[in-house]
């Protein structure tokens, strides 16, 4: 009999379980009771790409509810700022932005600039804003972490987890409910440019209400995704996407699966603060290069090719 019910507890876990892809760390959970409904690889080290600005929102947050920024105070645009790589507002050096329209083109239009700009107000450097970006990933629990920018440039030393990026959702959720809206922002409309949210699920997924994607050729396509369906709200991760389209997918599945099957996995599943790390402690995070960015390459080939073909017909 017990040898029964352990069978089909097992052959239970493999059918609700959502489609396992060729394809990097993910997890969804639960961020109120902390209960993961799916994970693989969750402490594999990985580059967080954009996700990092979840980390700099978090400390605009704080400032926020310390007096140190204001929503209608403005930040300045120094050479620093203005040297940033696209993604970017790119407002000329010595130019302002109010707090409030700033932090929508942090996490709509993923706006490196703009980072590099909070971090200076805040912290009167990008260096001195690492350092505390990294204390308060250690007061968070996200053992794993390290940042070196507050955007999430290419750098090899600015590592994190999918169980760290989650412990970062959790925390913005549970710590400034009152700045969930900025995660949900559609679009931003700087001057008379249009720039929509790069978080497509916001307009495909059912309860969908946040929160960031990522982008670099090492990483891959990453994103965190929060959704919430009558009083369940639920997080997924996922990290290094081979396209954006494969990355929403993932995550839209993950998200599926942790609604249907929320009620089962509450009374079965573990703990994200309980689970000891799943990963070796000397792995280095991988670097995508040469698989996303050449795939990118041969798109955009194609896609001038296909142009060439159209206008000489």
């Amino acid at each position: 009999m017990y040898v029964r019910v352990v069978c089909a507890a097992l052959v239970a876990l493999v059918l609700l379980s959502p489609a396992r892809l060729l394809a990097g760390p993910a997890l969804v959970f639960d961020p109120i009771k902390g209960t993961i409904l799916y994970q693989e690889d969750m402490d594999a080290l990985w580059h967080p790409a954009s996700l990092t600005k979840l980390m700099t929102a978090y400390l605009i947050f704080e400032a926020l509810r310390e007096g140190k920024l204001k929503l209608d105070g403005k930040i300045v645009t120094s050479k620093n700022a203005n040297a940033q790589a696209p993604s970017k507002i790119g407002l000329p050096v010595g130019a302002t932005i109010r707090v409030e329209l700033a932090i929508k083109a942090l996490l709509v239009k993923s706006a490196n600039d703009v980072a590099v700009m909070f971090a200076e107000a805040i912290a009167g450097s990008e260096k001195a804003f690492a350092k505390r970006m990294n204390a308060t990933a250690k007061r968070l629990g996200m053992r794993r972490s390290r940042f070196v920018n507050p955007n999430g440039l290419p750098d090899d030393r600015q590592i994190t987890t999918a169980r760290d990026m989650a412990y970062l959702a959790r925390a913005l959720i549970m710590d400034f409910p009152e700045y969930a809206h900025f995660f949900a922002v559609p679009f931003v409309k700087i001057g008379k440019r249009r720039m929509r949210n790069y978080n497509s699920l916001l307009k495909t997924f059912e309860g969908a209400d946040g929160m960031k994607t990522g982008f670099v050729c090492a990483s891959g396509y990453n994103i965190v995704v929060s959704a919430t369906r009558g009083r369940r709200k639920l997080v997924a991760v996922v990290l290094g996407g081979k396209t954006g389209r494969a990355r929403n997918e993932r995550a839209a599945s993950l998200l599926d699966h942790g609604f249907r099957r929320f009620r089962w996995r509450s009374l079965f599943g573990k703990n994200i603060d309980k689970l000891t790390v799943q990963a070796s402690l000397t792995e280095a995070a991988p670097d995508l290069t040469s698989v996303i960015c050449k795939r990118k390459r041969r798109a955009r080939k194609k896609r001038s090719r296909k142009k060439t073909i159209k206008k000489k017909n």
